[in-house]
């Protein structure tokens, strides 16, 4: 069996580095069995690739754009709960994902969003990548980012 680590390099994944808080948190926390993390915004080398609501109109983030955030949540996530464990291959199931994507009030497709983060974690961890999940709609996220996403991850 590959560890999480080789299957990140099998995908051509590079978990990025932690991004720092931007208030009054920390990244992550053990508790048990299992990381929690706090919510991550896609970050990239330490900005938001975008801002503003998701939805279908000019001005509106993309929901194609938008599930691609969620997807940079996820890894970001994912290195949050490293920088606790010490070493990601010690992560044994995707417990549970929760996503938060900032919404126009016509905009119904949430879910279809926050399967950015879904997808990648299935193709990180296959069968134990499978979890819970919950997509909210949100009138406004921290730094206006489009989205948010933080997961519950049990470990070794």
């Amino acid at each position: 069996m590959s560890t999480v680590t080789q299957r990140l390099a099998e995908l051509g994944i590079e978990l990025p580095a932690v991004v720092p808080p931007v208030a009054a948190y920390v990244p992550a926390v053990i508790e048990g069995p299992l990381v929690f993390t706090s919510g991550q915004l896609p970050m990239v080398s330490g900005a938001l690739p975008a801002s503003g609501k998701v939805g279908d109109g000019h001005g509106l983030v993309p929901a194609d754009d938008a599930k691609e955030y969620a997807r940079i949540c996820a890894l970001n996530a994912l290195a949050a709960a490293a920088s606790v464990l010490g070493n990601i291959d010690r992560v044994t199931r995707v417990v549970k994902v929760t996503g938060f994507v900032a919404s126009d009030p016509s905009f119904t497709g949430q879910p279809g969003v926050i399967n950015g983060a879904s997808e990648v974690l299935g193709e990180i961890f296959g069968e134990e990548g499978r979890h819970a999940r919950s997509a909210v709609g949100v009138a406004v996220l921290p730094l206006d980012s489009p989205v948010e996403v933080e997961v519950i991850l049990a470990f070794e």
